[in-house]
């Protein structure tokens, strides 16, 4: 069993899942999320297709940072920290 922080709360996935499937969809002018997409990140340094499969459309909830990291970079982003309001 995972632990629990109460700073950090969720249910079910955890939201980076949802934040990168937009920033893919966005990078595709919008189009909906496929393996060509997906093919095209693990090409440019991104995760596997199979590992980003699982995040998207399998069980796995909470994806590895430098999985997420790697996926986000290989579409030209890098994560930042910022003051919460």
């Amino acid at each position: 069993m995972s632990k629990l922080y109460k700073a950090y709360l969720f249910r079910g996935k955890e939201p980076v899942i949802d934040e990168l499937r937009t920033m893919i969809s966005d990078a595709n002018g919008g189009e909906k999320l496929s393996n060509r997409q997906l093919v095209k990140i693990e090409r440019e340094g991104g995760p596997s297709t199979a590992a980003m499969r699982g995040w998207f459309f399998g069980k796995v909830k909470r994806p590895q940072s430098a999985g997420v990291e790697a996926a986000g970079r290989a579409l030209g982003f890098k994560r930042v920290w910022q003051k919460v309001k």
